[in-house]
């Protein structure tokens, strides 16, 4: 796969606890963006954050059910991911979606 060298970001900020037809949602959208031939996607686990209601989600105490902060990131190209976005406006219900211009230095398929 080939990758233009000049792609977007896209990050997914959602709750590790958030969840969509009984599934993690974090797992379901990077599931949907392999469905959609998207170049990758990393699922980042947060040790502490907060977001629009100001509670702090940390990991220093130890929880039975933790809901820590989690990221989805995506590169691809613009068109790619703009394939995402009608999946995501359906299932963030409470998140962040950000996008930004990245510029690809290196990418490589691990079959080539």
């Amino acid at each position: 796969m080939k990758l233009p060298q000049e792609g977007l970001l896209l990050r997914i900020f959602v709750g590790e606890t958030d969840l969509l037809e009984g599934r993690p949602l974090y797992e379901r959208i990077v599931e949907e963006a392999r469905l959609l031939n998207l170049a990758g996607a990393t699922v980042l686990r947060g040790m502490m954050g907060y977001g629009a209601g100001s509670r702090i989600h940390t990991a220093k105490f130890v929880r039975v059910k933790e809901d820590l902060p989690v990221v989805i990131e995506l590169v691809d190209s613009e068109a790619q991911i703009e394939k995402l976005l009608p999946f995501l406006d359906k299932v963030v219900a409470e998140g962040l979606v950000t996008l930004e211009r990245v510029r690809v230095i290196k990418y490589r398929n691990r079959e080539a």
